[in-house]
């Protein structure tokens, strides 16, 4: 939450927000790895999946499928970019999926 210190009201329309991006990331994975530990459901891992690193990460904390959200506002193709990256690295080719 924000507040407009000249009028005193907060800043956004329905007054909180949430948070998302990076900052999560290492809370999705801790709570990924949690869920991980106590089901045998499938979980779908999302929160702050930028890159290939974040998506592997997610997945070795134990989701069998990963969200990509916010990182589409800066580029519309991350989620294709990720999946060649992936693809990339399960062939065992070279570091370009590291980024």
């Amino acid at each position: 939450m924000r507040i407009n210190l000249e009028t005193r009201r907060p800043v956004l329309g329905h007054k909180t927000g949430g948070l998302s991006g990076p900052a999560i990331k290492p809370i999705a994975v801790r709570l990924v790895w949690e869920l991980y530990q106590n089901t045998d459901k499938p979980i779908l891992g999302m929160g702050g999946v930028r890159t290939v690193k974040d998506a592997l990460e997610l997945a070795l904390a134990g989701a069998r499928l990963v969200a990509v959200g916010t990182a589409t506002f800066a580029d519309p193709y991350a989620p294709i970019k990720l999946v060649e990256g992936l693809d990339h690295f399960f062939a065992g080719r070279d570091d370009a999926w590291l980024d």
